[in-house]
């Protein structure tokens, strides 16, 4: 395991600095060092991110640290991972470069990616949050009007799904076996391997949600779910079924972590851009996972919008998963069309156990956490009554359950079965 004492770690601007300068890339920004400034902006829980800025231009510095960033050394993980990222970028420039941030440089040494600054766009959940609390500033209810993506200011929910899903269609395409070759896709299993991420999504995604575990926290309102979920049999052998596709699959090379925290949003010359970045949980799995988790954001933002009286901003979040879907479809090889039952279903199921550890695991989402009760309440039932149903069913919600707060009789009321 490389650990701190291995490489030096970014901390300061000045370190950041002092970086781009030895690595000959500080001329992209100023003529000389007193010239940029730089600024820590880390959001997600594994890397530190800083953007340098001078009178010439600026970039994005990520490091990975030996350890979960949000946590510390107490949580060591191989910061390795990024090369993980940095190759799977290589492969997203050749079929989908509007899609990810422009990669300037891979420091294997140090553990660094040097990229395009996207600071100038939302990440989007931030963005899905902020358009809840404006629509909220603004009056309130939306009611019963048009729900179509005019109805919500700044983003187009379709155009979002649409790049998505070509996104994961085209690398799925790239990289099945159909497309490499036996041989070639065993080596690429092999050099895509990830395996301290993936453990670190068996642990957090298919296995400690369901069961009592220090990690785990959960709304009061899903007190009673909680308690009969950890000795609900039919979900449990579904998730079982779900960590074996999981483990076992080895389909594409896939994005691995592909929900609304890994993508960003906003307008560059008066059109919307939708940049994808992160995917330092890339490995070669099963094609349906990164469709599953940007779905179940999608849908866990419309419960949000919805809760909050919101209806066609809700509306409209959803249309971004059909729509994401028909983009993917539209990516795959002609002949191959019989196995797209098949991905659609596992994208169901792994948005059921996405959608899961959101409610009652390690990490929450602030679509919903964000909300005040009682729409926060609301939302993290309804939020665990879709998940629970994906998880068994491996299908959408069926279109009537949209507008109302139970989940359709398809699935059985989870306060029928007995805790432990």
């Amino acid at each position: 395991m490389t650990t701190a004492r291995d490489y030096a770690l970014l901390v300061t601007g000045d370190d950041v600095t002092a970086y781009l300068a030895e690595r000959g890339l500080l001329g992209r920004l100023a003529a000389s060092a007193d010239q940029v400034t730089v600024e820590e902006v880390t959001a997600g829980n594994m890397n530190r991110v800083f953007v340098a800025r001078g009178p010439l231009g600026s970039l994005a510095v990520k490091q990975a640290p030996p350890w979960v960033q949000v946590v510390g050394p107490e949580w060591p993980v191989d910061p390795s991972r990024i090369a993980s990222e940095a190759r799977t970028y290589e492969r997203l420039a050749a079929r989908v470069p509007e899609s990810i941030p422009a990669i300037v440089e891979f420091d294997a040494a140090r553990f660094v990616l040097v990229m395009e600054d996207l600071s100038d766009l939302d990440v989007l959940r931030d963005a899905l949050v902020t358009e809840v609390e404006q629509a909220a500033a603004r009056g309130g209810s939306d009611g019963d009007g048009d729900a179509t993506t005019d109805a919500v200011p700044g983003l187009d929910f379709v155009a979002l799904g649409r790049v998505v899903g070509r996104f994961v269609g085209s690398l799925a395409a790239a990289t099945s076996v159909q497309a490499l070759g036996r041989v070639e896709h065993e080596r690429l299993v092999e050099v895509a391997a990830n395996p301290e991420l993936c453990r670190m999504t068996l642990d957090v995604v298919l296995d400690e949600p369901y069961r009592e575990h220090d990690h785990n926290h959960w709304h009061p309102a899903l007190d009673e779910r909680v308690r009969a979920l950890y000795g609900d049999v039919a979900v449990q052998t579904a998730v079982a079924g779900i960590r074996d596709v999981f483990e076992n699959r080895h389909e594409a090379l896939l994005h691995g972590d592909l929900h609304t925290g890994s993508v960003m949003v906003g307008r560059r010359d008066g059109a919307q851009v939708v940049k994808v970045f992160d995917p330092e949980f890339s490995f070669v799995g099963p094609i349906g996972l990164d469709l599953g988790l940007f779905w179940a954001n999608l849908e866990l933002a419309a419960i949000a919008a919805a809760e909050a009286g919101q209806p066609a901003l809700a509306e409209a979040r959803r249309s971004a998963i059909p729509a994401s879907w028909a983009a993917f479809v539209a990516e795959w090889p002609a002949g191959a069309e019989a196995s797209l039952a098949g991905i659609e279903q596992d994208a169901w199921r792994f948005a059921g156990v996405e959608q899961m550890r959101r409610a009652v695991g390690f990490s929450h989402a602030a679509d919903i956490e964000s909300l005040p009760d009682p729409a926060r309440a609301a939302a993290s039932v309804r939020l665990f009554d879709a998940a629970r149903h994906h998880i068994l069913t491996g299908t959408a919600l069926p279109a009537p359950s949209a507008e109302t707060e139970t989940i359709p009789s398809a699935t059985p009321p989870v306060t029928s079965r007995s805790a432990p």
